[in-house]
């Protein structure tokens, strides 16, 4: 259901991973809604606190992540809790970025302490956050990057540091539109799977900038703040596409390997698929006993319905050319056997 927001206030309007999203700030990294929306579903202040988060504040906090105990073997400097039962939630990255959101991911409000600025609230908002406003809001969100192949999203997913972003990157540099980078939001429309539109740049640091690039500084920071960088998907190096596409294909990233038949594509079993996505799914910690036996059906179904390849990439980054070429070949025969199928059970 759309939020509306002060009509007064001055709101800048913007749809991410499929949502309208309302902000009292400027986003640098995406582009303003063309058409004028009057409601939202959600609305992200970057301003002073707002009353709502004084309330919240005051009622019995929790700690959910890391759960009591479990400090001492977390390196991240995330930290959520929750205020109320599930009324409100607090996220705070280090001593940079603080969030509060609340529980049905309607409104959320973000700060950054001096010297980082609202443009590295942007950063922490389009990211991490709006990845935990899509569990709050019952979406499927995969740790991947996703492509757009004769038509349909390619998916490239795994975790950290597996090559998600930089591989979406090199086919960018391509010409092939992208998608999402490091977030993929899935959602299933009259049984078809469906990749929202994330934002329209890449997030790479400098060592992946410099194999690409050939110069580490290549690219422009993500802020004064950053030691990472940004590919503008604004049309002059790379494309963005900003409407959903169906879901063509999912690649499963493979460690890399200094074999020399990498890179290559393996064949991945239905069940042995269904439980590395369960694994990349975005904050999987964060779901309850119910939430985590829907995604789960969700998707035991999408591993039956879309085709899941592993894809084995070379450690040598000068390779990754091949990699591309790999992917793009086999999606390409994907989307034409997909086209041969659906013109034969229209007949």
């Amino acid at each position: 259901m759309l939020h509306c927001e002060n009509p007064r206030r001055v709101i800048y309007l913007y749809r991410v991973y499929g949502l309208a999203l309302g902000c009292d700030a400027p986003i640098s990294a995406h582009q303003q809604e063309r058409t004028e929306l009057d409601q939202y579903d959600i609305f992200v202040s970057l301003g002073p606190e707002p009353d709502w988060v004084g309330g919240g504040r005051h009622l019995p906090s929790h700690l959910e992540h890391p759960k009591p105990g479990e400090a001492e073997r977390d390196n991240s400097p995330f930290v959520l809790a929750s205020y109320g039962t599930g009324d409100f939630f607090e996220l705070a990255y280090g001593k940079e970025a603080l969030f509060f959101v609340d529980g049905a991911a309607k409104r959320a409000w973000g700060t950054c302490l001096p010297p980082f600025t609202n443009e590295d609230a942007a950063t922490y908002l389009l990211g991490p956050v709006m990845g935990f406003v899509l569990r709050r809001r019952g979406v499927t969100a995969l740790h991947a990057s996703a492509v757009v192949v004769e038509g349909r999203a390619v998916v490239m997913c795994g975790p950290s540091q597996a090559g998600k972003s930089t591989t979406a990157a090199a086919m960018a540099l391509r010409g092939i539109p992208v998608l999402s980078d490091d977030i993929t939001a899935v959602k299933e429309d009259c049984g078809v799977f469906q990749v929202e539109s994330g934002y329209p740049r890449i997030c790479l640091w400098p060592d992946a900038v410099r194999d690409l690039l050939g110069q580490p500084d290549a690219l422009p920071r993500l802020t004064p703040s950053w030691d990472k960088c940004f590919l503008p998907l604004d049309g002059s190096q790379a494309k963005f596409e900003a409407r959903r596409r169906p879901l063509g294909a999912l690649y499963l990233l493979a460690p890399r390997s200094v074999e020399a038949n990498a890179p290559r594509i393996e064949e991945v079993g239905p069940r042995e698929a269904l439980l590395e996505l369960v694994q990349n799914t975005y904050m999987n910690w964060l779901l309850d006993r119910n939430q985590r036996a829907a995604e789960f059906d969700a998707l035991s179904k999408l591993v039956t319905q879309v085709p899941v390849r592993r894809i084995v990439p070379h450690a040598d980054p000068g390779r990754i050319g091949e990699l591309c070429d790999l992917i793009l070949a086999d999606a390409g025969c994907l989307s034409a056997d997909c086209d041969s199928t659906s013109l034969i059970s229209r007949r």
